[in-house]
């Protein structure tokens, strides 16, 4: 298993925030991306739909032989996790990674007045699966907002313009009032306009993205594992899928993951 893939799943592109932070830090690993555009955005779907769809990419990613599972999404991480490690972990051995707890770390130790903002999908925000965390700490403040119109420009490729100051205005505007000094991007979509976001939020909060975290953690899986790829074998090929139109996702993924990691390896899945 140690040469096989690192299974990648996310509900459209903001995963590929993921996978970029994982190649940065394990240069030599083979990356296998799924993002579900066909049904994305997960954040307005029931959970137990959520769970279907997830745990149906993730079945595919097992039987294409992926040595590891990273959910690189937060509506995903927490309606299927619990599952996710019992099916995948305790039965047949493969670690499976998530976003939450990272970023939950990294919020942590950012924060100086203890008063975080997190915003994300309105399933992960109903979830209360941040919050829970964060609130964890004594005297730690939580602060959330749903931003359910982030994940249509992030998909679109859509990082500025007014169209997208307004929303951001409208969705943060009221979280910036509380005073928050940190900010939970609790999407993998929202780095993709961090650059609007911190436009409108200012210099004085921190934005705390999983992506990075999360490749930290899938490093330390894989060495205490025992799982690293042989670095001393041809140079890694990666293939990133789309169950939806492979235009814009194509675009997309070029932009975030740099070209020279493609060739001919993006293609749909039906």
């Amino acid at each position: 298993m140690n040469n096989a893939p690192i299974g990648i799943f996310d509900s459209g592109v903001g995963g590929l925030t993921v996978a970029r932070a994982i190649l940065d830090v394990l240069p030599h690993e083979e990356i296998y991306y799924v993002g579900d555009t066909a049904n994305t955005p997960y954040g307005d779907r029931p959970l137990a739909e959520v769970r279907t769809l997830a745990l149906s990419i993730m079945d595919g990613l097992v039987d294409k032989g992926v040595k590891m599972l990273v959910i690189a999404c937060n509506t995903a991480s927490s309606a299927v996790l619990h599952d996710a490690r019992e099916r995948y972990t305790q039965r047949r051995g493969i670690p499976v990674i998530e976003v939450v707890v990272p970023a939950v770390h990294e919020a942590l130790l950012a924060t100086s007045n203890r008063r975080i903002g997190v915003i994300g999908t309105s399933g992960t925000i109903t979830s209360g699966v941040y919050a829970d965390a964060l609130e964890v700490m004594p005297g730690i403040k939580v602060f959330t907002q749903a931003c359910p119109r982030f994940v249509h420009f992030a998909e679109r490729g859509v990082t500025t313009g007014p169209e997208l100051l307004a929303c951001v205005h409208d969705y943060l505007d009221p979280l910036a009032a509380h005073d928050i000094d940190t900010l939970v991007l609790g999407c993998t979509h929202y780095p993709l306009l961090a650059g609007a976001i911190s436009y409108v939020v200012g210099d004085g909060v921190t934005l705390v993205s999983s992506s990075t975290a999360t490749a930290k953690r899938a490093y330390a899986a894989l060495v205490e594992n025992q799982l690293t790829r042989d670095p001393s074998l041809p140079a890694p090929r990666h293939r990133f899928t789309t169950t939806g139109p492979t235009t814009r996702f194509l675009d997309l993924a070029r932009r975030i993951i740099g070209p020279d990691a493609f060739g001919d390896d993006l293609k749909g899945t039906t």
